[in-house]
């Protein structure tokens, strides 16, 4: 690995990035770098990551959706037994949470793709990339109700692209 400040560039003394590997490692490295900086990996990496995180925040969101007994559905549910009451509650959460789960990993995947897509064509990254595929992704995923949401989609995706990509660009 090359690291600035370090003499030679690399950890380990001398040598590039493949000293003490065969020429079949090496190229075995090289193989399996370009299949994770490519776009179909990052796209799934990207997808399967904001299904786990969607996951957890449905689990932790639906957790903390509950009814009271003051509510008329509350007060249907405190008069249930205990067991029927967990089975309907972690029931609901199971699925609250996968509903958030397929939505993130959606999210993750369009957005990653679309950036990935976007980046290998201007052979550029910068804060376009981020800009667009932040545009597209809205637009994709507000265009069933309508053009005007897709509008909306894709400027509200755009807006929060831009201030995501600008503060972690900053120095």
């Amino acid at each position: 690995m090359s690291f600035p400040g370090i003499p030679g560039g690399s950890i380990g003394g001398g040598g590039g990035a493949s000293a003490g590997m065969s020429e079949q490692e090496a190229a075995m490295v090289k193989a399996m770098q370009g299949a994770m900086e490519s776009c179909p990996f990052k796209t799934v990496i990207s997808g399967g990551m904001g299904f786990a995180l969607g996951g957890a925040f449905g689990l932790f969101m639906s957790s903390m959706s509950y009814d009271t007994p003051l509510s008329a559905s509350g007060q249907q549910l405190t008069d249930l037994p205990l067991r029927e009451q967990l089975r309907r509650g972690f029931r609901d959460m199971g699925s609250r949470s996968l509903s958030s789960a397929k939505n993130f990993g959606l999210v993750g995947a369009i957005f990653a793709g679309t950036e990935c897509c976007i980046e290998g064509y201007r052979a550029k990254n910068d804060l376009t990339n981020g800009i667009t595929a932040g545009c597209v992704t809205g637009g994709v995923l507000g265009a069933k109700a309508g053009p005007q949401a897709a509008a909306i989609g894709c400027v509200g995706f755009a807006a929060f692209s831009a201030a995501i990509d600008s503060y972690m660009r900053m120095d």
